[in-house]
């Protein structure tokens, strides 16, 4: 793998009818009803959660050599969606972020670009000018972000706007109360239903589904929504909003790695994950690397198949770049906030 943006990212090309199909397969059910999706997600395997932290511990505690600290350090950068999601925002913070992913170190023309510019939908525009030509793409968080408390038209009619405005991906967010209120037909519609505005009148925005793990309280609730999503026709699971915590963690993570590992056993379908929220060092996001290689082997360590939800990340990821490069550290000034 070459660290470098992806300008375009991979998304499943199945029919809406096909993922329908697919998901009925492997449920072994004619119909998804919250009856036959409870008893396929209920009778996953559990996950053992003192297994899960012992193997994110063990994971967390490999070193990477010298040698290949430039390649992950660049990896990261290439994996990153960088992201400004405040009430605060104006066009001239956007502006500026998207500068920062068009030149992360103006020092140093080898830097790779970051995967995707995100931020709210009607600033969509906005970056996607400022980022024209750059093979940058842009994400917009859609369906009521974060909360998902809306009805279904307003979270379509939110992720319609974002595409027309043209967003490269989506990243929406579940409904919680339903899946954990056991609406488990609810949220796999809602999600096709979202798939689908993704891909209509020619678009092909790439679908992000945020579980928020830190609401869902319990692994075995993680493993079922991960599963969900992906029978759905997600092209990538997400983590976290970035607004409730916990938000990233690397059990979780792990969680989502072997989920989407099994998945591909099971359909031929390959899905991503995106850890977000939390994720600030390079030190930190290095550990997740080092959980998909073990977890899924080298062909998902690429931005179409791992990315990082991060703000602050990229500032301490230069500075890493640099000292290997300076054999000294940035001083603060030399960094701009993210």
């Amino acid at each position: 793998m070459t660290a470098s943006a992806s300008s375009q990212t991979r998304t499943d090309g199945a029919s809406s009818d096909q993922v329908l199909t697919r998901a009925r397969d492997v449920v072994g059910a004619s119909e998804l009803t919250d009856a036959t999706l409870a008893r396929y997600l209920h009778g996953l395997p559990g996950v053992d959660k003192v297994g899960a932290d012992g193997r994110a511990a063990m994971l967390g505690t490999r070193s990477i050599k010298t040698t290949s600290k430039q390649w992950a350090l660049d990896t990261i950068v290439s994996m990153i969606d960088l992201t400004t999601l405040e009430g605060a925002d104006t066009p001239g913070k956007v502006r500026t972020l998207a500068a920062k992913a068009r030149t992360p170190d103006p020092q140093d023309p080898s830097c790779p670009r970051p995967a995707a510019v995100c931020v709210y939908g009607d600033l969509v525009h906005v970056a996607k000018e400022a980022l024209e030509g750059t093979g940058v793409n842009v994400a917009a968080v859609a369906t009521a972000f974060p909360s998902g408390r809306a009805s279904l038209a307003v979270r379509l009619a939110d992720t319609r706007e974002a595409v027309a405005q043209g967003a490269d991906e989506i990243d929406m967010v579940i409904d919680r109360g339903a899946f954990l209120s056991g609406q488990y037909s609810k949220v796999f519609e809602d999600i096709l239903a979202v798939r689908e505005a993704c891909r209509a009148d020619g678009a092909e925005a790439h679908l992000k589904v945020i579980l928020e793990t830190g609401e869902l309280a319990t692994y075995d609730n993680v493993r079922r929504a991960r599963w969900l999503a992906m029978l759905a026709g997600a092209d990538f699971i997400k983590t976290s909003t970035g607004k409730v915590q916990p938000a990233a963690t690397l059990p979780v993570t792990i969680i989502m790695l072997e989920a989407v590992r099994d998945f591909r056993e099971t359909t031929g379908t390959q899905v991503g994950v995106k850890p977000a929220g939390g994720i600030s060092t390079s030190k930190d996001a290095i550990k997740y690397l080092v959980a998909v290689n073990e977890t899924l082997g080298e062909d998902w360590l690429d931005p179409d198949w791992f990315r990082f939800g991060a703000s602050s990340l990229l500032n301490d990821v230069l500075m890493q770049r640099s000292k290997l490069r300076t054999g000294h550290y940035w001083g603060p000034d030399y960094v701009t906030v993210s």
